[in-house]
């Protein structure tokens, strides 16, 4: 496209291009100036309900004035190429900063708040982003951040009335963004560092997102910047959704030290699994940033308030995954039980403790074997999926093959496992490792060892033709 027109801006450079689409620099011809033009891909566009949507939020998000904001000038079609014209800022991403090690910790904690105020911005006016990363973070040479690629953000499912009526239609939306940003991660050698680390949990699985899924986004930005790694990462887009999904950061001290520990609080809130964990809204973010950036500037090293850092520890304690506390919880439990029965034997004989007991023995077998029938449960739900070849489980850890590896398939798996990890009363949640590599000798093993749930018509019969194998648990 470069030398081409569409409408009055003539193409000149290509500036970069992602699973949303190619971006140029170009000139506009009529007020004679520098513009960046985001020519969309067919697969955000080819459908007339989602065309209509994203001119409606293209044009909501050009409503937003704030010098944090790239400004968009245009949105509109022209020879069947789909195009966004927005402000062309001159400067260095963040990304860029951060490989370079040009960003202390002053300068990180002003990114941070200019950006958060941004947010807030665009937030109040009901837009979400949905790409906050620090490639889209542009810094000019007056030390000014500008966030970009506003032009594909969408309307706020919490503030827009249009969307109340029904949530499938922006899951679906949600669901096409994230396989195509995968799509990309895939086909691009090297890009597992791209979109894909900065997405918050519920959207790394295709769910409906609100604007806390931005504060995830920044909190991942927040780390990268401070740090000059990414909080997560794998080898493979899918493996860098799962430790999105279900993995703790390292703390931010223990990658880079003397950092304060009110902005370990501060990323830890937005990097937190659930949305409702979360800072509330940008602007609660932009001021505890703004009180670090204070007290830094200061040289005051402030703690932690109590309140907060209990409320930290309450946090962590509902997503709790190891430790003793599940049996504390148990035994306490029995103890008040069994302090029951002792007053209702002295009071009612012998049925009064009989049935006490009985009640106290039928609890604990069901509490007992409920992970086991939730597996259960999980295995005959993921056994109507064709892609699946086998289900095992093994404790707390459920092993899952599939012929390959697919966005869909990957979100339709982690949605059924979180409805079995709600439903556990307490204890460790189960954890999920999927794959779609498994080599002949590693399929055996574990065959042999046991906790096979589900194996597919066709696997079982070639394992069963196999000389000294075994086909089932």
């Amino acid at each position: 496209m470069i030398g081409s027109a569409v409408k009055h801006y003539v193409i000149e450079e290509l500036l970069g291009q992602g699973g949303m689409g190619t971006v140029y620099r170009a000139r506009d011809t009529r007020l004679q100036r520098p513009v960046a033009i985001k020519v969309l891909g067919a697969a955000l566009t080819s459908d007339e309900d989602r065309r209509r949507r994203f001119f409606q939020e293209a044009r909501a998000a050009a409503a937003i004035n704030h010098p944090a904001v790239a400004q968009i000038y245009d949105v509109d079609e022209a020879d069947g190429v789909t195009f966004i014209a927005m402000e062309f800022v001159e400067g260095r991403t963040v990304r860029k900063l951060v490989e370079d090690r040009e960003l202390d910790l002053l300068a990180s904690l002003d990114i941070g708040i200019q950006v958060s105020d941004g947010l807030s911005k665009a937030h109040e006016a009901g837009i979400v982003h949905r790409d906050i990363k620090s490639e889209n973070i542009m810094v000019t040479r007056e030390g000014h951040a500008k966030i970009l690629d506003f032009g594909l953000a969408k309307l706020d499912p919490l503030r827009s009335q249009e969307s109340a009526p029904g949530q499938s239609s922006e899951q679906h939306m949600s669901q096409m963004a994230t396989i195509a940003q995968m799509t990309a991660a895939q086909t691009q050698t090297g890009m597992v560092v791209g979109t894909i680390a900065y997405m918050s949990p519920e959207q790394a699985r295709g769910r409906v997102i609100d604007s806390r899924s931005d504060i995830f986004s920044l909190g991942v930005t927040l780390y990268e910047m401070a740090t000059g790694r990414l909080p997560f990462t794998g080898d493979s887009p899918l493996d860098t959704m799962h430790a999105i999904a279900f993995e703790e950061t390292r703390p931010l001290t223990s990658v880079r030290q003397n950092l304060p520990p009110e902005l370990q609080r501060i990323v830890n809130r937005c990097l937190r699994k659930r949305p409702e964990d979360r800072y509330a809204s940008a602007g609660e973010l932009a001021s505890d940033l703004r009180s670090l950036r204070k007290d830094v500037d200061s040289g005051v090293t402030r703690a932690v308030p109590l309140t907060d850092r209990l409320r930290d520890e309450f946090v962590s304690l509902k997503n709790l995954r190891a430790g003793p506390w599940p049996w504390i919880l148990a035994g306490a439990a029995a103890l008040a039980v069994l302090l029951a029965v002792y007053f209702v034997y002295r009071r009612g004989g012998f049925w009064g403790p009989a049935l006490a007991l009985l009640a106290v023995y039928w609890v604990a077998r069901s509490i007992r074997g409920r992970r086991r029938r939730l597996l259960k449960w999980f295995a005959g739900r993921l056994a109507k999926l064709p892609e699946v070849r086998l289900v095992a489980a093994d404790g707390h850890n459920a092993t899952v093959i599939v012929d390959r590896m697919q966005a869909r398939l990957y979100m339709r798996i982690n949605s059924t496992l979180d409805a079995v990890n709600k439903k556990l009363l307490f204890g460790q949640p189960v954890r999920l490792t999927l794959r779609d590599d498994v080599s002949a000798e590693e399929f055996k093993t574990i065959l042999e060892h046991g906790g096979v749930l589900h194996l597919r018509d066709d696997v079982f019969e070639a394992e069963s033709r196999s000389p000294g194998s075994r086909a089932g648990p």
